[in-house]
């Protein structure tokens, strides 16, 4: 029964990181409001080390159109401002030697139903990843209900089980409708 429960607590914790991960990743994608998560995933050569810009900068978003980056070693604004234009974001940052101001352009919608097909995509991989888990915890149940696992319990284990799969599905699924949402909205 201990056994059941590790299998059980396991599938959960993958399904619950498979809901952070497209968390993360809907942070990244713009829905026409300025975010500092917009630019978590360019990086910086800082001193010969690929670093994350907030790691190297302060980013803020003193309005919902702007995004200011101030470095805290004002040698790496070029750097940064390179690194930007290289990511390849749509973003044209301005640098005034003190800091880089970024001003995000609306969205066009073209670009807004290719980002929610990016957004479909993502709660896909995301419910993939649930799917898995799930199977991967009804494998093991039949692997322990051959080792000797009443046929009762490992029943109620994949029952519990695929109602848990059933839970993260449908908050995927409204995860993605309310990022959809967002990003159709004008």
């Amino acid at each position: 029964m201990e056994e059941l429960e590790l299998y059980m607590d396991a599938a959960k914790e993958g399904m619950e990181s498979a809901i952070s991960h497209l968390h993360k990743e809907l942070a990244k994608i713009r829905a026409g409001k300025a975010s500092p998560a917009m630019l978590d995933s360019v990086k910086v050569d800082y001193y010969g080390v690929m670093s994350p810009i907030s790691q190297v900068a302060n980013v803020t978003t003193p309005d919902a159109k702007t995004i200011f980056i101030q470095p805290w070693d004002k040698s790496v604004l070029t750097m940064i401002e390179k690194a930007i234009m290289n990511a390849n974001l749509g973003f044209n940052p301005a640098n005034n030697g003190e800091v880089i101001r970024i001003i995000v352009p609306p969205l066009t919608e073209e670009r807004r139903i290719q980002l929610a097909k990016q957004v479909k995509a993502l709660g896909e991989n995301a419910k993939i990843t649930v799917r898995n888990q799930r199977r991967d915890a009804i494998e093991e149940f039949k692997k322990l209900k051959k080792d000797g696992l009443s046929e009762d319990d490992a029943k109620n284990a994949e029952a519990q089980v695929h109602k848990t799969h059933e839970d993260y599905i449908k908050q995927i699924d409204e995860i993605v409708a309310v990022k959809e949402k967002d990003i159709m909205t004008v």
